[in-house]
């Protein structure tokens, strides 16, 4: 089992746009993080333009599976960070956001793997429990990256 700083990286790069350099990718996130394996698989036998196309209907503007985690409601989650309080952190710890904003949950992801740090997502818990059970009840393979997301992360508050 791959440690969840790897899980996290590699859930970061599932969550991006799909263009060659995921697609390249995708035979060492589908050994590197085993979790992510119902994605990767799919990913892999999917044309990359059809790939494309899903992921915009599933995250792209004005759909409700945001992958900007400011936009889900905080529910009970303990020391929800702003923002513009992430942007300072990612650049204390060197890292930056290309040209994303700091909420974006692959640069969250990166970061998290990066630093070992899980106090930003666990304070995104409870919305990125609201998010994946919206991915599950739609039906799409991104719904197995947050499964493994959240898995490693404590349940969920309420």
């Amino acid at each position: 089992m791959p440690s969840d700083a790897v899980l996290h990286q590699a859930a970061a790069l599932c969550l991006t746009y799909p263009d060659e350099d995921l697609v390249a990718r995708l035979p060492l996130l589908r050994e590197a993080a085993p979790q992510l394996r119902g994605f990767t698989d799919h990913a892999a036998v999917t044309p990359r333009r059809e790939l494309a196309a899903h992921y915009e209907r599933v995250f792209g503007a004005g759909h409700r599976h945001g992958l900007y985690l400011s936009r889900w409601p905080a529910g009970g989650a303990p020391r929800r960070p702003a923002p513009d309080g992430l942007a300072d952190l990612y650049r204390r710890h060197g890292l930056e956001c290309d040209g994303q904003p700091p909420d974006f949950l692959p640069a969250v992801l990166e970061y998290t793997a990066r630093t070992g740090d899980t106090g930003v997502l666990t304070g995104y818990r409870d919305g990125l429990e609201r998010l994946r059970a919206r991915l599950a009840e739609d039906g799409t393979p991104y719904a197995g990256v947050l499964d493994a997301v959240c898995a490693t992360l404590p349940a969920a508050s309420g």
